[in-house]
This record gives C-alpha cells, sequence and structure tokens, in this order.
C-alpha cells in the first residue's frame, strides 16, 4: 500500500516546513507589517483610535487567516480507512456511485476519493492538491481551507483599502525615488493579491453552495453537455440543496462556521448522501 511515509504526523511535518508554505507565512508577514507600520502609520497613526482600531481590525484578520492556513496546511486532508471495502448491494443502490480500486494503492477507495500523484495516496473527497499548503484539500481539511481564503480575501482588500487611503488622502514625497517605487510596488501587489484570492474564493463559495469539488466540477461539465444533448437536464447527484450543502462542510451550527477546528459534525469521509432525482 503506497502511503506516505510516517503517515499523517510525517506529512503535516513536511508540509509546514516547504519552501511554498514558507514563502506564503513571509507574504503574510510582509503585508500585515506595511499596512499596520507603513501605511496606516502614515495615513492615521497607530497612536491614534481609529488607528488602534483598524490596527485592531486588521490583526485580527491576520490572526484567523493564520490559525485556518495553519490548520490546512498540517491537518491530514482524509485518509481512507485500512479497514474500508466496498458495499456492493450500496454502490447498486446508488445509481453507479460503485467505489473503485486504486492500482497505485492496492486498495479500494470511497466515491469521490481520488489518487494525488503528489502526495502519493489516495483523497477522501479530494478537491485538489494545493501548493501553497503543500497539502490536498480534502474531505478533513476542507472547512479549514476555505475560512483560510476567506480570511485572507477580507485582510487583502483591508490592507488595500488603508493604503489607498493613506495613498489619496496624505501628501507623500513622490520626488523620492525609492518612496515612488515602494508604493508603486504594494500598489501592484496588493491588488494582485486582493483580485487573484478574491477570485479563489468566488469560485470555492460556488462549490460549496453545489456540494462540488474542483475535480466533480470539470467531471460535470461533460456530464452537462452530454445530458444536453441527450435532451435531459444535468444535476449535480450531491447537490442537496445550497443550505444542506452549506451545513454538510461547516456544520450544522452557524456559530462554528468560521471556526477551522470545528468539525464534529464530518464523518468518516465514505459515504454521502445524494439527491433523489
Amino acid at each position: 500500500m503506497a502511503r506516505r511515509r510516517g503517515g499523517p504526523a510525517a506529512a503535516a511535518a513536511t508540509a509546514v516546513a516547504s519552501p511554498a508554505v514558507v514563502g506564503t507565512v513571509a507574504l503574510m508577514a510582509l503585508v500585515y507589517y506595511s499596512t499596520l507600520f507603513v501605511f496606516l502609520d502614515h495615513w492615521l497613526g497607530l497612536g491614534t483610535p481609529a488607528g488602534a482600531a483598524h490596527a485592531a481590525a486588521v490583526s485580527l484578520a491576520v490572526v484567523a487567516c493564520f490559525f485556518a492556513f495553519a490548520c490546512a496546511a498540517a491537518a491530514d486532508p482524509g485518509s481512507v480507512p485500512a479497514s474500508f471495502a466496498p458495499d456492493a448491494e450500496a454502490a447498486q443502490g446508488q445509481r453507479g456511485l460503485e467505489s473503485r480500486y486504486c492500482d497505485k494503492c492496492c486498495m479500494f477507495k470511497p466515491p469521490r476519493s481520488h489518487h494525488c500523484r503528489v502526495c502519493k495516496r489516495c483523497v477522501l473527497k479530494m478537491d485538489h492538491h494545493c501548493v501553497w499548503i503543500n497539502n490536498c484539500v480534502g474531505y478533513a481539511n476542507y472547512k479549514a481551507f476555505i475560512i483560510c481564503v476567506l480570511n485572507a480575501t477580507i485582510g487583502s482588500l483591508y490592507s488595500f483599502v488603508i493604503f489607498l487611503c493613506d495613498l489619496f488622502l496624505k501628501e507623500h514625497e513622490f520626488d523620492v525615488l525609492y518612496v515612488k517605487i515602494v508604493y508603486i510596488l504594494a500598489g501592484v501587489l496588493l491588488f494582485f493579491l486582493s483580485l487573484t484570492i478574491g477570485s479563489l474564493l468566488c469560485w470555492h463559495i460556488y462549490l460549496l453552495c453545489h456540494n462540488m469539488t474542483t475535480i466533480e466540477y470539470r467531471e460535470a461539465v461533460r456530464a452537462k453537455w452530454l445530458a444536453k444533448k441527450s435532451g435531459q437536464k444535468y444535476r449535480h447527484q450531491f447537490d442537496l440543496g445550497m443550505r444542506k450543502n452549506i451545513q454538510m462542510i461547516l456544520g450544522p451550527n452557524i456559530l462554528c462556521w468560521l471556526c477551522p477546528t470545528a468539525t464534529g459534525h464530518l464523518k468518516d469521509g465514505t459515504e454521502f448522501q445524494i439527491t433523489n432525482n
């Protein structure tokens, strides 16, 4: 059976120590430092009530983002239980959702599971392998991942607004070359960071509301085309309605939706309810 050596603990240690993870954390630190100690301090001053309030809000967003990032990077995204075996009768009753056999892992994999070529193992409800957390995004850490993207979007947009306020509401010595370079680079970085992460958030909100993974979306594109060609209407088989879809990922308690460690609602990830029609 092909798995990462050392199990989930070794995988988590490898993820945290990767250059991509270190680079992502360094980028967080750079944006946080420049937002507070350069742009916000120059715009309002950190010693003023307004400046302190903005500093606290930015700090909260960064801490929440980093915590969710750490949870997504260090967590096991979902390993197929060693005792898992396909239920032939159940598979026939789920309209062809039979479990498959992975030749690389030499084991059966449940529905919605896929083999990751980077992790070299099967991952439950695999969405994709994220290079920035050096880990797969799967059944067990998808909530932490989407919360991380949400907080990163809020933080980057907040930083960009503070940058713009400082840029247009205060005077600067742009005749000094390094000042001009700093503001140009910061503006470009914050703009594209907000645009990229915001687009990623919108994409995963769409997937979340339809109870769909990135891999399943690609498969659904062809399925929709075939259904349309044959005069039928396609609906994703795991789409149970927006409310139920969100609760399956974030949990039934709305107060715990933004807590990446509140995953008590998750089961073993080998069985999923499907739509009746």
